[in-house]
């Protein structure tokens, strides 16, 4: 397997935390995008949608989507399981995944891809440029705090987001978090629930990937 990275960017980073909380090391190719490097010929024969990261498998398929990279990784290499051990718990990590998604890295790639001057012409990610629109940063970081205070309720009286187990949905999570800083968005001190989780799942090996 190859894994198509870029080490600065949030959405790479959750696939490169999924395969060290299984274990795995794999090859990876470095694709700069503050370089375009996403956009260039050479990278849209592996993935025309120009995002990453993307994952190539052995047998030459090419997956682009988090979501699909962890369920063939968890396939791959099912212990430790990040999917849940059962059919509900699975079921409540593919959701509470989706809402993270969603209205946390959703609400906060609007709210930093519509503000920061480098992506002037460049305010969502794909082949396709699009102008930013302001409003929809403001837009952003108002969903971004409500999302914050949603998870903060979730935390109650809780380890991990979705099942009694670290799972995907902690992984995303925990991107989205960390992403607030870049999004200049700030998680208020008054989330205790969430401050707590966030420390234990930070402390975590696989948060350094």
């Amino acid at each position: 397997m190859k894994l198509y990275d870029f080490q600065m960017a949030p959405n790479p980073r959750r696939a490169r935390i999924f395969l060290a909380e299984k274990g795995l090391e794999i090859e990876t190719v470095q694709i700069d995008m503050m370089k375009g490097e996403q956009l260039s010929d050479d990278y849209r024969k592996v993935n025309p949608r120009c995002t990453i990261p993307s994952l190539e498998l052995d047998d030459g398929t090419i997956l682009t989507e988090n979501t699909a990279i962890a369920d063939y990784l968890e396939a791959f290499a099912p212990d430790p399981p990040l999917m849940g051990r059962n059919e509900v718990e699975r079921a409540l990590v593919v959701e509470w995944n989706a809402i993270v998604e969603r209205d946390g890295i959703g609400s906060l790639a609007d709210a930093f891809r519509n503000a920061n001057p480098a992506f002037a012409d460049r305010a969502t990610v794909g082949p396709a440029n699009y102008a930013q629109i302001p409003e929809l940063a403001e837009r952003g970081r108002q969903r971004a705090t409500a999302f914050f205070q949603a998870l903060d309720q979730r935390l109650a009286g809780r380890e991990f987001l979705a099942v009694d187990d670290f799972s995907l949905a902690d992984i995303t999570a925990l991107v989205a978090v960390d992403f607030a800083k870049m999004a200049r968005v700030e998680v208020s001190e008054s989330h205790e629930n969430l401050h707590g989780w966030h420390t234990r799942v930070s402390a975590r090996p696989s948060a350094q990937a």
